[in-house]
């Protein structure tokens, strides 16, 4: 009988997640009638089992951002062109940027102007590929083992590089947005060198597709606060940007895809 309510509370904990985005403890632990010790408990094998990722008080869905950056460039490759259009128009001429890897990242690479006169880093090699092509941006390739699953250099020699550059701004990789898990991704090292360019940077620009808002992934990044800009699609909620302004985020609009 134990195991039949196990599984029947974790059954509407993901009917939960799945139409509200979010759970919190103490209110599953009055609907159950059982303790928050209980609740927490099922949300731990939950986490374990992939299918939610733990957050302070409940849980989150999790980020859909999985796979390998070569399956994530193909994934709604035209919301991305459009949230690269309006992103590419939030850099200035004649600043120092650093573009983390990330799919979107690249694609905010291939929509700069060709007459765009800047200084990029990158730990990414593709994105390094995309700017050398323009004519008017001096490329720096932050270098290291690159990793396969994020498409970008982490680990140590990539931080020592890091540390040479205080950029104007950090176009900053995510695989989930939310008010307060804040910017995460699945990847601890991914995560430590993130946190390290934003810390570097004077201004911080998060482009993201919708599935990313209210998710999250096991490893935090920063708190949204600390994140400048965000450059979301066209249909975005606007109560919940206007949440996010109310936590000092400018947000920006993408254009509408055909």
């Amino acid at each position: 009988m134990q195991d039949f309510l196990l599984r029947e509370r974790q059954g509407v904990i993901s009917e939960r997640l799945r139409l509200n985005g979010r759970v919190l403890a103490t209110e599953l632990a009055l609907e159950f009638g059982v303790s928050e010790d209980t609740v927490r408990r099922d949300l731990r094998e939950m986490a374990a089992a992939g299918l939610c990722e733990r957050v302070y008080g409940g849980a989150l869905p999790v980020s859909p951002a999985h796979g390998s950056l070569t399956q994530r460039i193909g994934f709604a490759a035209d919301r991305k062109q459009a949230l690269a259009r309006a992103a590419a128009k939030q850099i200035a001429a004649g600043s120092t940027v650093f573009f983390d890897a990330g799919s979107t990242n690249l694609a905010i690479a291939n929509a700069l102007p060709a007459e765009l006169v800047l200084t990029a880093a990158t730990n990414a090699p593709a994105i390094a590929a995309a700017l050398i092509d323009k004519p008017g941006v001096n490329v720096i390739l932050i270098g290291g083992m690159v990793d396969r699953q994020t498409g970008g250099s982490l680990g140590a020699k990539a931080l020592r590089d890091m540390e040479q550059i205080s950029p104007d701004l950090c176009i900053l990789g995510a695989c989930g947005v939310d008010l307060e898990a804040g910017i995460t991704v699945f990847g601890f090292e991914d995560a430590e060198f993130k946190r390290f360019a934003a810390s570097r940077s004077r201004k911080v620009l998060v482009a993201a597709t919708s599935e990313k808002f209210g998710t999250a992934a096991p490893h935090s990044i920063l708190p949204v606060a600390h994140c400048e800009c965000l450059v979301v699609e066209h249909d975005a909620d606007p109560a919940i940007l206007a949440r996010y302004r109310e936590r000092g985020c400018r947000t920006v609009l993408a254009e509408q895809t055909n």
